[in-house]
């Protein structure tokens, strides 16, 4: 009998939790990545400056520091479809009333901040929730491939999505906002259909030490910090890409259809890496390709900072998500291998933390040394910093470099 289920249970596509979660994820990311085009013109628009684009990423930044270790309690103790939902929903009502205040002639920089603040703390929840769920929907065998295939179709949506978003600012700056709050809240039932293939073990109940278990969990083993390490400092100094609507407007000359054209390109990128390792997944040497990765990461912002020609710069940023795309599927595989189900939740929320700390508070760094140096400086300290950090990581972290496979 097992013979005969194996072939069924290679596909991940034969698991209807899976497409569930899938298709949940992909339309979440059209609408946040819509929206993310929307709100960083608007914000250049109203302020010309580079703090308050900043300041977007701190304010998305606050809401996971504060709610890592609640968050991972929560996703290890209450049915985790609800949790997703809930966090949709939250995201759709947002959208919504931005594009009410946007018809309207309401919006203003506080509004925005307080908005980016709501999707960030509904964001510290759903991440790494989603996350979670993962193995609970495919076998532990074709995780990597699961992690690899879902990678690609989110990519897909991170091309779409900003493309989408800034074609349709410049139809009517409302257009973006509409529409992504209606695909949130249509998403959010999507996710209460998924069947959980595998059963859950007991919860432990709340204790301080359950409380603290996720970072106690990442500290004693080396491997996973440093993945999720590594992937935190090589963002949070390579965030030059937080940057582009400086770049689209004061340097590349393009409008709104040039910013999303950037804001998709490392997506493009990432999306054609990600269909590589669903199609070939990594077999051997996956530490030392992550730190490549990570490398090449860095070569990328560089390069991506100095230059003055559109063309260049997307072909820049397009390297930069396929390498960024390594990354991802090792330390996401690595995370989830390594860590027992009744204890993802925790753990995946302080990953989030991190993931959350390298993209969020990398942009409010970009913003500060950009308002202080200029976007092209931030973009050349940001690039040649991450190369640094990749060679300080092989030394502090010799386990990771040296780990051969992903094989659950």
């Amino acid at each position: 009998m097992d013979s005969k289920a194996q072939p069924i249970s290679d596909s991940v596509f034969s698991h209807p939790g899976y497409v569930h979660l899938t298709v949940s994820r992909v339309v979440t990311a059209l609408a946040t990545q819509a929206m993310t085009i929307a709100l960083g013109w608007l914000i250049y628009d109203l302020t010309q400056s580079a703090f308050a684009l900043g300041f977007v990423g701190f304010c998305q930044f606050l809401p996971r520091f504060f709610l890592t270790l609640i968050v991972g309690q929560v996703a290890d103790h209450f049915d985790r479809r609800i949790i997703v939902l809930i966090c949709q929903a939250l995201q759709g009502a947002v959208a919504l009333i931005l594009a009410v205040a946007v018809f309207e002639g309401w919006m203003t920089p506080a509004l925005i901040f307080v908005a980016v603040t709501l999707l960030g703390a509904a964001t510290a929840f759903q991440q790494p929730t989603t996350t979670a769920m993962l193995p609970s929907v495919v076998p532990t065998s074709i995780l990597q491939k699961a992690v690899a295939t879902s990678t690609s179709f989110q990519q897909a949506a991170f091309i779409i999505g900003p493309a989408a978003g800034g074609l349709l600012y410049g139809i009517s700056p409302t257009v973006p906002f509409l529409l992504s709050g209606v695909l949130l809240i249509l998403t959010a039932f999507n996710i209460v259909a998924i069947r959980i293939e595998r059963k859950i073990a007991k919860r432990e109940p709340v204790t301080i030490t359950s409380l603290f278990a996720g970072v106690s969990f990442v500290r004693s083993r080396p491997v996973v910090l440093g993945a999720i390490s590594l992937d935190l400092f090589a963002v949070l100094l390579g965030g030059a890409t937080a940057l582009m609507p400086m770049f689209a407007k004061d340097i590349l000359i393009a409008g709104p259809w040039g910013l999303g054209f950037l804001r998709a390109a490392p997506a493009v990128g990432a999306l054609a890496m990600a269909v590589l390792l669903a199609r070939r997944p990594l077999k051997k040497d996956v530490g030392k390709r992550m730190m490549i990765a990570c490398a090449v990461f860095g070569i990328a912002t560089f390069a991506f900072s100095l230059s003055t020609n559109i063309v260049f710069s997307v072909i820049c940023l397009a390297v930069l998500g396929a390498a960024d795309s390594v990354s991802v599927v090792v330390r996401s595989s690595l995370v989830q291998l390594m860590t027992p189900d009744e204890m993802r939740g925790r753990v995946n929320a302080v990953n989030s933390l991190f993931i959350g700390t390298s993209n969020q508070l990398g942009e409010f760094e970009s913003g500060l040394l950009a308002g202080f140096m200029g976007p092209v400086a931030a973009g050349v300290i940001g690039g040649v910093g991450t190369l640094a950090v990749v060679l300080l990581w092989i030394r502090l972290f010799p386990d990771l470099y040296k780990v051969k496979t992903l094989e659950g």
